[in-house]
């Protein structure tokens, strides 16, 4: 993945005010394709997610994997000297990112009409729980209680217990909400010469990757069970125990049912049963169903039935680890981990999946507190007292 040409956003500028997970999660897509992001952080601490642990030889886990290829200043914006180097970096940028509580950004003066008078170019993008308005604007939202309140719990888990999905996916999905749409903003304004607001709600996300279970209640008046490892509207699909593990697999429509049942089962004789016959059916029978299969994949290995699968074309996969993924032959054979410095050395880093062949992904160090600071400084002219 080499090239000799300049990355999509090497003359792109942006400046965070971001922490934890959303906010870094968008603007380091920018910093992959070679934006400038300048990171600006409190000067005791920095970005808390800084400090969620030392998982990584002393470097938190979450801020090596966010904040990759970015610059880091520290500035007190409560004091007036600091609020005019963040003013004169905004003067300066194509896009501001930030995920403060809603009105922190416009109490400190940096609100989307305070800093569009001074660059009507700029792209303002505020990523927070709720949005900007409603009852809800000032409830916290931390990813584990934005799966609750957008449903994605209630249809995660087993029907006795719901569950949070084990990645913060309201984070990634509003930063990957916010990423997209600033590059629909820049792309406009190249035809309209202005910058744009853009206000990105961790529930509104969430609620529509739920939309597929939220139409299912408007259309029937039920919602879709929780149904574990399996899928809670396609039978069968899912893990399923054999004799020395679990293999899962997906059936996604008839022609691959017909398959399953004479190459996998080899139980031709379920095709002539009408319980079975579509995957509405099968829904409504899925307890009796799934005992039929669960028996006879319990007689066989797991290497048997994935032949089995394979054989049949029928989309299969196992269950890994996180160790397993770290050393997946996919991965490997496709060189996807790279090492990047970092200030506790150098750290392996995925190559983000953006791969755009005549430009990949810039993979620079993970910045220490402050360490562009003086750097920076200079750049806006400012003679540095840090």
């Amino acid at each position: 993945m080499k090239s000799d040409s300049s990355p999509p956003w090497g003359d792109v500028r942006v400046v965070t005010l971001e922490q934890a997970v959303a906010a870094p999660f968008c603007s380091r897509q920018l910093a992959d394709m070679g934006a400038d992001v300048i990171k600006v952080e409190r000067p005791d601490g920095g970005d808390f997610a800084r400090a969620y642990d030392g998982a990584l030889h002393g470097l938190s886990a979450y801020f090596a994997w966010l904040n990759r290829g970015k610059r880091s200043i520290t500035l007190d914006l409560k004091t007036a000297g600091d609020r005019e180097v963040f003013a004169r970096l905004l003067e300066r940028a194509d896009v501001f990112i930030h995920n403060l509580a809603p009105g922190a950004v416009e109490s400190l003066g940096f609100g989307y009409p305070s800093v569009a008078k001074d660059n009507p170019r700029l792209i303002w993008c505020a990523i927070s729980g709720y949005g900007p308005d409603g009852p809800y604007r000032d409830k916290k939202a931390y990813d584990l209680l934005v799966q609750a309140e957008s449903g994605v719990m209630s249809l995660t888990g087993t029907a006795q217990v719901p569950s949070k999905v084990g990645i913060s996916i309201a984070d990634i999905a509003s930063g990957l909400y916010g990423y997209s749409s600033i590059l629909a903003a820049l792309l406009n304004r190249t035809k309209t010469g202005n910058g744009e607001r853009i206000e990105i709600s961790m529930l509104e996300c969430l609620a529509e990757w739920a939309t597929p279970a939220i139409y299912v209640w408007q259309g029937t008046g039920k919602t879709p069970a929780r149904s574990g490892a399996r899928h809670n509207m396609i039978v069968p699909y899912g893990a399923y125990p054999c004799a020395d593990g679990i293999v899962t697999f997906a059936i996604q429509n008839d022609r691959e049912w017909r398959r399953f049942c004479s190459d996998v089962l080899r139980m031709p004789e379920l095709l002539d049963d009408g319980r079975f016959a579509t995957n509405a059916k099968r829904l409504g029978q899925r307890n009796e169903l799934e005992k039929i299969i669960e028996q006879y994949l319990g007689t066989l290995t797991r290497s048997e039935v994935i032949t089995r699968l394979d054989a049949a074309k029928i989309a299969n996969g196992e269950i890994n680890d996180v160790a397993a993924v770290a050393r997946h032959p996919q991965l490997i054979a496709r060189q996807r981990w790279v090492n990047v410095p970092s200030p506790s050395g150098d750290i392996p880093a995925l190559i983000p999946p953006h791969n755009l062949e005549s430009a990949p992904p810039q993979m620079r160090p993970v910045p220490a507190l402050g360490e562009h600071s003086e750097e920076i400084l200079a750049e806006l002219g400012f003679r540095s007292e840090k």
